[in-house]
């Protein structure tokens, strides 16, 4: 008997946790963080690399993943091919060699994930040059160019943010993937200054003796960051200004016994601890994303998922905020109003109320596709229901493209497809600006929108997507003899969305 009561009362609970979900949004990042490090790939080869990424691809793509970090540069290293720097030992299992047979895993990536609808940001690591794990880099390794370029750190290898030639030669890396990689965004994780380890100085004397300037190191290792973060997001800027710039930081900004206006948690804090003043970048806009890595669970004592979430919603929204959504601890901690089920409703139900707060990103991907306690399932048939477009940047370009032409059904083989043509590209300038305008205006991808007869045609309902794709056509289900108003809009790189055009359809 008490068990059927729990029964109905977990059932009347999801009623009332999953109703914030019946309208999912329109437009929303829905990240999942592919890493390198944890040795998934190390020396399997190519086929098996490539089948472990095509299952996670796929999953994720039925979970409505529509966007992937994929770590391409953990330790000064390459997941692709560099003439800066060697091929990662997480690819090979020695740095430096080449894979065998050669293919380049971000090529691969890119094309992957775009016939999957999905953005590819290629996700580097800025400072740190050697893990603890390496035993021997490469002599193409930039250490051995540049001995004096680097600190040493608890058994970790560092660019040290205090030597200016270190700002320039990331920004080259990273500008050389953005030049040769048709990416979608360039993306970096939370290690700036390292996390401390009690009792062990960071040894940058040296930089701070000769490029000090007077300041205090605190704010000097500050100083030395920001002028990264903007210099990097200005060099992708001048490459390819469509290409967005993401950073995630660690969770806690700075505690209130730090600072008045900081959240009520009692942890590490990025601007005191590692250096990284995360309210900045986003005030002065040199980044585009913003993805804190909101980890823990709603009534963790130190640092409260629920009060973390408030306060980078009420102060850090001039752009997108992304919440870095841990999987494993969402479902390891129950719900704190219904301990049957684990705590991604409240969770959900939380961030899809906060202003400012404009998707998640999957710390990390295989355990998303592992699915523990139906973690995906819950995205699949609720959260992720419906598509999404991913959120608008007008500061970097709000002109939509052109409409598609040529709009109307055919039949192949039996099967119906709606086909179109894409709009003509319009462009301003000469040379460079020229190129910069055309792929600006460039349509890449399209949005389908399907309404039964007698629905009113209305593109902001996310209910009525029938696909995002990057073809000029889709297939059409058998006819069920209901007739269908399908509506068709061009969406340029940044996803501005252009008028539809609209066919009835039976």
């Amino acid at each position: 008997m008490r068990k059927a009561l729990y029964t109905i009362l977990f059932a009347l609970f999801l009623t009332v946790s999953l109703s914030a979900s019946a309208q999912n949004p329109k437009r929303e990042f829905r990240g999942a963080w592919i890493q390198c490090v944890n040795n998934q790939f190390n020396g399997v080869g190519c086929d098996a690399m490539q089948q472990t990424l095509m299952h996670q691809l796929n999953e994720l793509q039925q979970t409505g993943i529509n966007a992937i970090m994929f770590q391409v540069r953990a330790e000064a290293d390459a997941l692709y091919q560099s003439s800066y720097e060697p091929w990662s030992r997480y690819l090979t299992g020695q740095q430096g060699r080449a894979p065998e047979p050669y293919w380049d895993p971000l090529q691969w990536m890119v094309e992957q994930c775009h016939l999957r609808g999905m953005e590819l940001h290629a996700w580097i690591n800025p400072y740190r040059a050697k893990t603890k794990g390496t035993t021997a880099l490469a002599n193409t390794h930039p250490y051995f160019q540049h001995p004096e370029w680097f600190i040493s750190y608890d058994g970790l290898l560092l660019f040290d943010p205090g030597v200016p030639q270190n700002r320039t030669y990331i920004c080259q890396v990273a500008c050389d993937i953005v030049r040769r990689y048709d990416v979608d965004g360039l993306h970096i994780d939370d290690y700036f200054y390292p996390y401390p380890v009690a009792g062990v100085p960071i040894a940058d004397d040296a930089s701070y003796a000769q490029y000090g300037e007077g300041m205090n190191r605190q704010d000097w290792r500050r100083h030395n960051v920001n002028l990264f973060i903007r210099d990097l997001h200005d060099s992708i800027q001048a490459v390819k200004p469509w290409v967005k710039f993401s950073v995630s930081p660690f969770g806690i900004y700075r505690n209130q016994k730090s600072d008045p206006n900081g959240s009520a948690t009692h942890g590490l804090q990025n601007y005191d601890d590692l250096y990284a003043d995360v309210l900045l970048w986003v005030r002065e806009g040199w980044i585009d994303l913003n993805i804190p890595q909101v980890y823990w669970e709603i009534g963790n004592k130190a640092a409260d998922y629920d009060t973390l979430l408030r306060w980078w919603s009420r102060n850090a929204t001039n752009r997108p905020l992304i919440i870095g959504q841990d999987v494993e601890r969402t479902v390891k901690y129950p719900d704190t109003q219904n301990p049957q089920s684990h705590q991604i409703y409240q969770k959900y139900n939380l961030q899809r109320t906060l202003p400012g707060i404009q998707g998640s990103c999957q710390w990390y991907a295989k355990a998303c596709v592992d699915n523990p306690q139906n973690y995906a399932t819950v995205l699949r048939k609720y959260y992720h229901r419906t598509p999404a477009l991913q959120p608008l940047m007008p500061w970097i370009d709000k002109k939509a493209p052109g409409k598609v032409k040529s709009l109307k059904p055919i039949t192949i083989d039996g099967q119906r497809i709606l086909f179109w043509t894409a709009p003509k590209v319009k462009g301003k300038g000469k040379g460079y600006a020229r190129y910069v305008s055309e792929e600006l205006n460039r349509a890449v991808s399209y949005v389908v929108y399907r309404f039964p007869k007698g629905v009113k045609v209305n593109v902001e309902d996310a209910n009525y997507i029938y696909a995002i794709t990057r073809n000029t056509f889709v297939s059409l289900p058998q006819s069920d003899g209901t007739e269908y108003t399908y509506a068709v809009a061009a969406l340029d790189r940044l996803h501005n969305e252009s008028k539809a055009v609209k066919k009835k359809i039976e």
